[in-house]
């Protein structure tokens, strides 16, 4: 068991990567289809997946944007955007 759960994390953190990867080539249709998929899982998963695309998927993006100074509001969809300003205004968010 705990391998599964130690895998699903390293798969959302694969899965960051390849937004991230995007983002740097300048393949918006493919973050933006990266951030779409992302957002179904959000809204159809299950807690723990719901989770998952917060704490990691989604943090990893945002620390990344943060870091690279992008604003790229416009590419999130409307749930992950409302969850993505949760966290970027957390106080503890630096």
């Amino acid at each position: 068991m705990k391998n599964q759960i130690t895998n699903v994390f390293k798969n959302a953190e694969r899965f960051a990567e390849i937004t991230k990867k995007a983002l740097i080539a300048g393949n918006v249709l493919r973050a933006k289809k990266c951030l779409n998929i992302a957002e179904k899982l959000f809204v159809t998963g299950s807690t723990e997946t719901r989770g998952i695309i917060a704490n990691v998927y989604l943090y990893s993006i945002a620390s990344f944007l943060k870091v690279k100074h992008c604003t790229i509001s416009n590419l999130f969809p409307e749930v992950l955007k409302t969850e993505y300003a949760k966290q970027i205004h957390q106080p503890n968010y630096n």
